[in-house]
């Protein structure tokens, strides 16, 4: 089983017999489960930003950025926690979410202020992605198979290499790799591309969350798989919101 979210690896939901590590009855995975954890997370996630949202005020625009910074640098650690301990996944996972709401409501208000209305249309657009992929996905019209994992995954470790060398390039004084910041037309067809491919990986994570409760994954895998889920909506909204900006910029 492949996924391109990192949360969500060939070996989230290995099961280590010789330790004891299968589990039945009420004590394993299940699909409603995950669901509900995960609509939790979401709603974690929506308090914390709307919060953020709020510490916003135009005599002084910079007092978001703490929450943003905290959000950030906070959700980021927690993420990786979280990836290598995933039986601390009831306690970390909801965490997360709290934090990276804090980071998810500076950027939107930073997006807001620039272009009034921006934000709305990125939540919608989010929400509207994944009401088809879920859809496309339960009625058979889009497939897992392994072909469609590895393109995946493959598109989905090449934007990762493309944001970290631009990133390590703006360290180093270089003007990085404009077209991923500007609303050029090549900018914009980047966005568009990256936009899919995060769409594509909420695809892969229903395909890995289903398996794992298939296989009888313990319960605690639950929170894992709802902190995988949210990790892809938050990159997918961010890119929404990304590509929305470049262009309004160009009008």
């Amino acid at each position: 089983m492949r996924s391109g979210n990192p949360a969500l690896n060939q070996n989230t939901f290995a099961l280590d017999v010789g330790s004891g590590a299968v589990v039945s009855g009420g004590d394993v995975m299940t699909l409603n489960g995950t669901v509900n954890k995960t609509g939790l997370m979401l709603l974690i996630l929506v308090a914390t930003a709307t919060f953020a949202w709020m510490q916003y005020a135009p005599e002084n625009p910079g007092a978001v950025m703490p929450y943003l910074v905290v959000g950030a640098i906070g959700g980021f650690i927690l993420a990786i926690v979280t990836a290598f301990k995933k039986t601390w996944a009831p306690v970390t996972a909801p965490i997360y979410a709290a934090l990276e709401g804090l980071f998810v409501g500076g950027i939107s208000v930073w997006a807001e202020v620039q272009f009034p209305g921006i934000v709305m249309q990125a939540v919608f657009l989010t929400m509207g992605v994944l009401a088809a992929l879920l859809m496309a996905y339960k009625s058979g019209l889009i497939k897992a198979t392994e072909n469609f994992k590895l393109g995946v995954v493959a598109a989905t470790g090449g934007i990762a290499l493309l944001y970290l060398v631009n990133m390590g390039m703006r360290l180093f004084g270089f003007d990085g790799m404009p077209f991923i910041h500007e609303g050029s037309a090549m900018g914009i067809a980047f966005s568009v591309f990256v936009v899919i491919i995060a769409a594509l990986n909420l695809v892969l994570d229903f395909d890995f969350i289903e398996s794992g409760a298939e296989a009888g994954a313990p319960k605690y895998m639950e929170w894992y798989g709802a902190f995988g889920l949210t990790v892809t909506l938050v990159w997918l909204y961010i890119e929404i919101l990304r590509l929305l900006m470049k262009l309004q910029s160009r009008d």
